[in-house]
């Protein structure tokens, strides 16, 4: 899909039209169309639904523009008023050295196969930019000032949008502690509960995260892929109470369980989970239009709205956007399938 330039305002414009919005001197999203204009709160978005809060997750807007006032936008046009914020959304905001490789740079040279000489000749020296650009991001997250991490909170809860979760590209074997820690910190200076990162194999990784975690006394939610089995998180929730769970119960799906009994059994260790409709192995683990795959979302989310879970539920958009659509419009087609479900008594 051809990335779409959401962004032509600079920023003070921006911040004036956010606040606009919360003020109520502007014209409503398409989504709130029809509030009363005297009443200000009608004009923030709300998706928590009958005590079950959904969230959306930055990547499903990965086909726009993804700087921190753009999402904060598309999560207003969509409804949301969750984020789970990524690292390459909020560290630019917060001053980060910019990085000269777009995503996924390299795929556009083809399949390693195919690739001529003088291609991977190029890939040798993007690597060696990348090892020097990574060294450059450490030294600045161990110096970083919270300050811009505060006033993108302060930016996003104004306009009615919380910062549940924080999804930094920080967390990994090769990060150094201050790299780990100032993750943490910035999680808190975000508002946010907990971290997300993807469960390392290594063990010695989850017992590091665990005991550093503790100093910020921020949850570590563990996300995981077709890896995912019903004691895949078992020996890191044992190491360490800030040690949790950001189980995708779509790919848990694929990978051939069924994630309501999970939910139900290690709901206490929990931070948030995922929403993605995907079949399962028998039918092909295909990504679909939510209601089209074997995932048991309308299952997962009534359990929540009954049992009173408090975490949260992220909409993270996989399926391929239809031809005339777009992120935002599917994001609001899977909220609307939330509210269809949670709305029923």
């Amino acid at each position: 899909m051809k990335k779409t330039n959401h962004n032509n305002q600079g920023r003070r414009q921006f911040l004036k039209t956010t606040s606009a919005i919360v003020a109520g001197s502007l014209v409503l999203p398409h989504f709130m169309s029809g509030a009363p204009a005297y009443i200000p709160n009608l004009r923030k978005p709300n998706s928590k639904i009958n005590g079950v809060q959904i969230g959306v997750i930055t990547y499903s807007f990965r086909s726009l523009e993804n700087d921190a006032e753009s999402i904060l936008k598309y999560c207003l046009e969509s409804g949301i008023s969750a984020i789970e914020l990524m690292g390459y959304t909020a560290e630019p905001f917060a001053g980060a050295p910019e990085n000269p490789f777009p995503r996924g740079w390299w795929r556009k040279l083809g399949r390693s196969s195919e690739r001529t000489e003088e291609q991977k000749k190029e890939i040798a020296e993007m690597r060696k930019k990348q090892v020097a650009h990574a060294k450059e991001v450490a030294t600045w997250r161990a110096n970083a000032s919270m300050d811009k991490f505060v006033q993108l909170r302060k930016m996003y809860n104004e306009a009615g949008v919380d910062i549940f979760a924080w999804k930094p590209s920080a967390l990994g074997a090769k990060n150094t502690d201050a790299e780990i820690l100032y993750a943490f910190k910035a999680a808190k200076a975000l508002g946010a509960s907990h971290v997300t990162v993807e469960l390392p194999d290594d063990s010695a990784q989850t017992m590091r995260l665990g005991r550093l975690a503790k100093k910020y006394k921020i949850k570590i939610g563990y996300h995981g892929h077709l890896q995912q089995t019903p004691t895949w998180w078992d020996e890191s929730l044992q190491q360490s109470k800030f040690n949790a769970m950001n189980p995708d119960i779509g790919h848990y799906t694929a990978a051939g369980f069924d994630p309501i009994p999970l939910l139900k059994e290690k709901n206490k260790y929990i931070q948030s989970i995922h929403l993605k409709d995907r079949q399962n192995k028998k039918n092909g683990q295909k990504n679909l239009p939510w209601g089209e795959g074997d995932t048991p979302i309308r299952e997962a989310l009534m359990l929540i709205r009954k049992e009173k879970y408090k975490f949260p539920a992220t909409i993270e958009l996989e399926y391929q956007i239809p031809e005339g659509s777009d992120a935002i419009k599917e994001v609001q087609n899977c909220l609307e399938y939330c509210k269809n479900t949670l709305g029923k008594v």
